[in-house]
């Protein structure tokens, strides 16, 4: 390569060569770029009321929770290589994950445990349903590494939700 061509490549705008498309690019890379922020913001929101657990279950629950935001934060890094893999642009900050997430956050200076679990448990239901939106993206244009991924995730998520279901009941 010569040097005027390799000052363009170094100059040229983040496109990773992919068979998919320009559409299927902007489109999937567009859906997993809205998951990753819902999925940053749910991480910290099980990290906030993991750290502000409180009660006679404290010990189960804040363990539980920590394990949960493992697995969420586990999710981050291959959401955004997978939109660059394709060619797509990802998350550049905290600001764009503020505009563009969907689950709420949580910033109240107390919340019970019980409503602790069952807020985490509608964020998950509603995590999978948004999953389930950037898979049928993927499937329509036939990114089966895309879809592949996010049937993993949408079983982890629904385990997650049930588990956080089965926690709450019974509570008064």
């Amino acid at each position: 390569m010569d040097t005027t061509a390799a000052k363009a490549r170094r100059a040229a705008p983040l496109q990773t060569p992919t068979d998919l498309g320009s559409d299927a690019t902007r489109d999937i890379s567009a859906a997993l770029t809205g998951l990753l922020a819902d999925v940053f913001a749910l991480y910290l929101k099980t990290k906030n009321f993991h750290w502000h657990m409180s009660g006679p279950h404290f010990r189960d629950y804040h363990l539980l929770l920590d394990d949960q935001g493992d697995q969420i934060f586990a999710m981050t890094d291959p959401i955004a290589e997978r939109a660059r893999k394709i060619g797509g642009q990802t998350l550049r900050s905290i600001g764009q994950v503020h505009r563009t997430q969907r689950i709420p956050d949580n910033d109240a200076d107390f919340v019970t445990p019980e409503d602790m679990l069952a807020e985490l448990a509608e964020d998950n239901k509603q995590l999978t349903a948004l999953m389930r939106q950037v898979h049928a993206v993927a499937e329509e244009y036939n990114d089966v590494a895309t879809t592949s991924v996010l049937e993993v995730w949408i079983d982890e998520t629904e385990r997650r939700t049930w588990f956080l279901w089965e926690a709450t009941r019974g509570a008064n």
